[in-house]
């Protein structure tokens, strides 16, 4: 009797199977607290359970921007603003604020102009307009003189890249060196010369540079681009690291999405590479001859060689100087 009476009870428990509110409030109680990888991992679990909830993508990328993973939080965001139409007007204000983090600041005015377009009495009205005025101060001092710097610039950046996407070291490296004292203020071109000067022989020199990079700032994208191809290269394991951290970011801008990409393509991360190749937007890139030679490249030590050949003839074609590299389609 006592028996049956056990079992009714067992019977009569109702198991507990968790609700995207219960991680979500476990996700909030943690950033409260400070402890952003928890949250983090409470927060995907509320993703995980109701997908189709835009709270638990916004929270996310609250806790992302508060530990400085800007492209992630701004691909969560993207993705609400998709799905939602205009119904989460905060995304545009987080977008903008993301965005100035990472110096993209015509994204940053076009955010928070929307923002405020969308919801001008919001909650983040008072920020999104303070953007706006720091911003704006910015155009203001830009005078001719420096429209002409910029034209400057462009003109060295297109010999840069005409170099590099030949992987002509020597030719570029003093180009890199007269840019590093003339525009002392953008960092892709400290990545640039580390890379030419770790291909002309000076491994160590580049490898301390982009490591005291990352010291200073652990997000640093183009850091982890090149110490990850360094240090495979170099036989070193700590490559994986930095492959990891790229196998992170999913960026919205097709240039940096090709580093990526033709980064895993040159540790032989080829699956992922093929990955990264297949999403992104030929019609931007066909310029660049490193995206027919790494895409092949993948395409073909994945097994997928007629796609390769595909590739890399198209690729002949439009960059002849190709024709006369080593490829595998070749042998």
């Amino acid at each position: 009797m006592q028996d049956l009476k056990e079992k009714e009870k067992l019977n009569n428990v109702i198991p507990f199977i968790p609700e995207g509110n219960f991680y979500f409030a476990k996700g909030i109680e943690a950033f409260q607290r400070r402890k952003f990888d928890v949250a983090v991992k409470w927060m995907k679990k509320a993703v995980e359970v109701a997908p189709e909830e835009p709270l638990y993508h916004c929270q996310l990328s609250i806790v992302y921007t508060e530990i400085g993973a800007y492209h992630a939080a701004n691909q969560l965001l993207t993705k609400v603003l998709q799905s939602t139409g205009d119904q989460y007007a905060d995304c545009y204000y987080l977008l903008a604020n993301n965005y100035a983090h990472l110096g993209l600041l015509n994204d940053a005015k076009k955010y928070a102009e929307s923002y405020l377009k969308y919801d001008p009495d919001g909650d983040f009205h008072e920020e999104a307009t303070s953007l706006l005025e720091m911003l704006d101060i910015d155009d203001v001092e830009e005078d001719d003189w420096e429209m002409e710097v910029e034209d400057e610039l462009l003109i060295y950046q297109e010999t840069v890249f005409h170099h590099m996407e030949r992987m002509e070291w020597d030719k570029v490296l003093p180009v890199l060196e007269e840019m590093i004292v003339l525009f002392p203020e953008h960092k892709m071109i400290m990545h640039d010369y580390t890379q030419a000067i770790f291909f002309s022989g000076d491994q160590e020199k580049a490898i301390t540079i982009e490591q005291d990079t990352l010291d200073e700032d652990p997000n640093e994208l183009g850091s982890h681009i090149n110490l990850a191809l360094f240090y495979f290269k170099c036989g070193n394991e700590e490559y994986r690291h930095h492959i990891q951290a790229l196998l992170n970011v999913y960026s919205i801008h097709e240039q940096q999405k090709l580093k990526i990409a033709a980064t895993l393509a040159r540790t032989e991360c080829y699956q992922e590479a093929y990955k990264r190749f297949t999403a992104l937007s030929k019609s931007a890139l066909k310029g660049h001859p490193s995206y027919y030679r790494w895409y092949s490249i993948a395409a073909y030590y994945i097994n997928l060689k007629k796609k390769a050949k595909a590739l890399w003839d198209e690729g002949c074609a439009r960059h002849p100087m190709l024709a006369k590299e080593n490829h595998p389609c070749n042998m």
